[in-house]
Order: structure tokens, then C-alpha cells, then sequence
């Protein structure tokens, strides 16, 4: 009987190797990931200087500029350049106790600060306006912390007011620094949060 061919298969050679693909489950591609600032919270950190300089100049030339409680018409009916000292917190709250709450507001903006200064290590780097209202905050409470523990009380001499009719509370930087800090903060909470959450995975 005539042999086989040599050209003759196996059954297991003719079987058709398919090259193998990497196929793409639906559904299954990674978000990009938030990622913490860690060193780069140094920038953020050189915002807060720049607040706390600012700050403790323009106290320093209003203390030694401005009389106590003489006002200096900057723009007349609505701003002047006021000195006042402010012994509470804001609005002078508690100002008129035994001395106690120099201590016991230095210690409240010592932990802010040091809280801050670790949140911003964490904070998304991806999250900007979230890191600059930190950081206005972060340099509005050293700014008067500043204040509270070297002389006892927080220098103030921003004075709104509208002619002798109404007048606001007199602040400084460093309150100007907090506040807007905290709507920042909350613009952020309120309108960037989620759609970064959505964009980004933690």
C-alpha cells in the first residue's frame, strides 16, 4: 500500500492557530486617579506667606501710622483707614473678658493652622481652586495668630461704612484672607467637587 505523503498534516498541525487579541470589556476603562499634593503642597504653603506678609506690613504701618481710633478718609462717604484693636474674635466677640480667650483663640487658630497645613499635603492636586481658598485661610489664621500671641490682641484698620449711618466691623488682611478663603471653599464643595469625583477616581 502506498505510504503517505511527507507533506500530510497532522490533525494537530491543521488546526489554525487565531491570534490572540486583548479585548476591551466594556465599562472596565480606569479613570484617571486624583492624586494627593504631597511635596507640591509647597506652593500652596508660599500663597500663605505672601498672605502672612502682607498681612503683618500693612498692620505694621497702620500701628505706626494711624492714631487709635482716628479715622483717615480714604474714600469719602465709604472707606477709611481706622486703627482698632480687636482683643475677641471676629466682630469682637468675647473682647470684653478677663484676658482668657487671648489663649483660648490662639490655641483655636494654632489648630486650624496645623490642621490645614496637613490637609493640604492631601488635598487633590487636581483640585486648584479648592488648594488657593486653603491657603487663604491657612495665611488669614497664622496672620492674626501672629498678632494674638505677640502682643495680645489683633490689629484691625480696614474701616467700611457709609457716612455716619452704618458702619461694618474695622478687619485687616488676614481676615480679608479668610473670608474669602471660605467661599472659595464652598464654591468648590458646592459646584467642583462632584464633577471632579465624576472625572477622576479616588
Amino acid at each position: 500500500m502506498p505510504k503517505n505523503s511527507g507533506n500530510t498534516q497532522s490533525s494537530s498541525d491543521a488546526v489554525e492557530t487565531k491570534p490572540a487579541y486583548a479585548t476591551a470589556t466594556p465599562g472596565l476603562s480606569k479613570r484617571p486617579r486624583l492624586i494627593a499634593n504631597g511635596p507640591r503642597a509647597l506652593m500652596w504653603y508660599l500663597l500663605s506667606l505672601l498672605v502672612i506678609g502682607l498681612d503683618q506690613w500693612t498692620k505694621w504701618i497702620a500701628n505706626t501710622k494711624l492714631n487709635f481710633h482716628e479715622p483717615v478718609p480714604v474714600i469719602e462717604p465709604i472707606l477709611n483707614w481706622t486703627l482698632a484693636y480687636n482683643y475677641g474674635a471676629a466682630f469682637s466677640f468675647l473682647a470684653d473678658q478677663g484676658g482668657w480667650q487671648k489663649w483660648f483663640f490662639a490655641g483655636l487658630s494654632l489648630a486650624m493652622s496645623v490642621f490645614l497645613v496637613v490637609y493640604l499635603t492631601r488635598a487633590p492636586r487636581q483640585a486648584k481652586l479648592l488648594n488657593v481658598g486653603l491657603a487663604l485661610i491657612l495665611g488669614g489664621a497664622i496672620g492674626n495668630l501672629i498678632d494674638r500671641v505677640r502682643i495680645g490682641k489683633v490689629i484691625d484698620f480696614i474701616h467700611v461704612h457709609y457716612a455716619d449711618v452704618w458702619h461694618y466691623p474695622i478687619f485687616n488682611i488676614a481676615d480679608i484672607a479668610i473670608c474669602v478663603g471660605v467661599a472659595i471653599v464652598v464654591i468648590d464643595m458646592l459646584f467642583l467637587e462632584g464633577k471632579r469625583n465624576t472625572k477622576y477616581q479616588a
